[in-house]
């Protein structure tokens, strides 16, 4: 039985639009920036109602030379940059992660739990452990300035692995023993039946991989010497250093309001598959 509180209701309806406008908040004035003049985004106070100027900042903030006065590429190349560099690491790291809790978990092989162990001991060093040796790596195979330096020692997920090992141990013996039956190897299992069943866990995943790839600034900022190489992430930084000797808000503004667009997009587009990955408990 569920008993009416009207007073702890309001509370709490109360509490969570505080919550709300707390973190909606520095997203209006990042809208409201990009849509006023550079003029106006110098003078107090700050404006809370949108202008104007939005298409025209628009326009200029994609399709032009971004912001005067910084040294890099045009907006829609570091978002596109940006995006190739998310969608390899979050592919990469899905496929990886796939085959190897598959081999964990339906391969019986000498230290097969003890590989497994490595794989998940490499939790404790992330890439900034270990960014100069893998920075020499990259180096010395030739990969600077291009997309599979940016993404392939992303691409390497212990976490990922842990999961969908976790996954599979949900699933049935009864259902390899029918495969085994039917005649299917080992790929067709796992095309046909493992593939599926971990739908869910696969675009949870995505989503979290691909903000996790999105957001890289420190790797990005090591491997890139030039500009069209550069993501949005690190041009972002660099217009804020640039900002002090050219205040044109809009422009920065505008390009940060780009750079939400794509994660919030695969955020919505996944939302439910997302909550069932995670959600999901047994199969």
């Amino acid at each position: 039985m569920i008993e009416n509180r009207p007073i702890l209701n309001i509370v709490s309806h109360v509490v969570l639009i505080f919550g709300v406008l707390i973190v909606a908040l520095p997203i209006w004035i990042t809208f409201v920036a990009a849509t006023h003049d550079p003029v106006r985004m110098t003078q107090a106070p700050i404006p809370m109602l949108p202008g104007g100027y939005f298409w025209e900042n628009f326009k200029q903030t994609l399709f032009g030379g971004g912001l005067s006065g910084t040294e890099t590429a045009p907006v829609w190349r570091m978002l596109l940059n940006s995006l190739f560099m998310a969608l390899m690491i979050s592919f990469g790291k899905i496929a990886i992660s796939l085959l190897s809790a598959f081999a964990i978990v339906y391969f019986k092989f000498p230290f097969r739990m003890g590989f497994f162990w490595l794989i998940f001991i490499t939790l404790m060093l992330p890439v900034e452990v270990r960014i100069l040796p893998t920075f020499e790596v990259v180096a010395d195979l030739g990969m600077l300035n291009s997309y599979w330096g940016l993404s392939i020692p992303l691409i390497a997920s212990a976490t990922a692995t842990f999961m969908f090992r976790q996954v599979f141990l949900t699933i049935p013996d009864e259902m390899l023993e029918s495969a085994r039956i039917d005649g299917a190897g080992p790929m067709r299992f796992f095309w046909d039946i493992l593939i599926p069943l971990s739908r869910t866990n696969i675009a949870a995943l995505f989503v979290i991989l691909f903000i996790y790839g999105w957001n890289q600034y420190l790797w990005p900022l090591l491997i890139t010497t030039e500009t069209d190489m550069t993501t949005i992430v690190m041009s972002i930084k660099q217009m804020l250093e640039a900002a002090e000797q050219s205040p044109q808000w809009n422009i920065i503004m505008m390009t940060a309001l780009l750079a939400m667009i794509p994660p919030v997009f695969v955020v919505v587009a996944m939302q439910r598959l997302f909550v069932q990955g995670l959600t999901e408990t047994d199969k």
